[in-house]
């Protein structure tokens, strides 16, 4: 029988603080897992500290920063006593206005944030996966990335991205046990979101054949289904949780 058991195993999760990634954290955590979290901050690194409730912390990162990529590898291996297992690629930022009007810098930002930041602490990962032969990355993108939206050329290309740049890497390093997928999801309410007012989210939920948006929990589902042994066999996939908005 399969089981949904992450004893002993270790997982990072970008972008932690809330949201989504939080949602991601918590169920590892409860799930048995040993559980690391990244924020932009000291006290957004204490607050997952304190929601992980001993079963894991939360840490510092800066996704404009290599180094800072780097340190926080390293931190993670020396906490955990090894390095992660299963990786989860969620942090990201938006910077949002008509491509003709947007500066350089915030194209710049998203892509280094939504996109070359998850390449570089994957090829981390990954490295110490392939002595192991054995890992999961999974990375958050968006429907966003499958459909395009207007105002949001610089995200949608960083997503966009993510997809490529997985389905490429699960060609090489399927045959040392490592799965590489993305989670797409649609509209979710999250602190993001919540800036809608009612008659947008209406209209955003109107588009969405299941009427309704998504919760955390609905992509955090996802993302754990593909790091258990349900999803061994599935690598190089993107899985839409857009409740039907978008389908693939």
């Amino acid at each position: 029988m399969f089981k949904l058991d992450f004893t002993d195993k270790v997982v990072l999760v970008t972008g932690a603080s809330r949201g989504i990634g939080k949602a991601i954290a918590t169920a590892f955590c409860e799930l048995g897992a040993k559980v690391y979290g990244t924020a932009t901050s000291e006290k957004g690194a204490q607050a997952i500290t304190e929601y992980l409730c001993g079963k894991g912390q939360g840490l510092v990162m800066n996704a404009e920063d290599k180094d800072s990529i780097d340190a926080l590898f390293k931190q993670v291996s020396e906490l955990a006593g090894s390095a992660p297992d299963i990786l989860v690629n969620n942090a990201g930022i938006t910077r949002d206005t008509l491509f003709i009007r947007m500066k350089d810098s915030d194209w710049a930002s998203v892509l280094q944030c939504d996109l070359n930041a998850h390449v570089q602490l994957t090829k981390l990962c990954v490295s110490a996966m392939m002595k192991k032969r054995a890992g999961r990355v999974i990375s958050i993108t968006s429907v966003v990335g499958e459909t395009g939206n207007a105002g949001q050329c610089n995200y949608a290309a960083a997503k966009a991205g993510l997809v490529g740049f997985s389905k490429s890497l699960a060609k090489e390093v399927g045959s040392r046990g490592i799965t590489v997928n993305c989670v797409a999801p649609g509209f979710v309410k999250t602190d993001m979101t919540a800036v809608l007012d009612e008659a947008q989210t209406k209209a955003w939920e109107q588009q969405i054949p299941l009427k309704r948006a998504a919760t955390p929990e609905d992509i955090a589902g996802a993302v754990v289904y593909l790091a258990s042994d349900l999803g061994a066999y599935v690598t190089g996939s993107t899985l839409d949780v857009n409740g039907g908005m978008y389908c693939n």
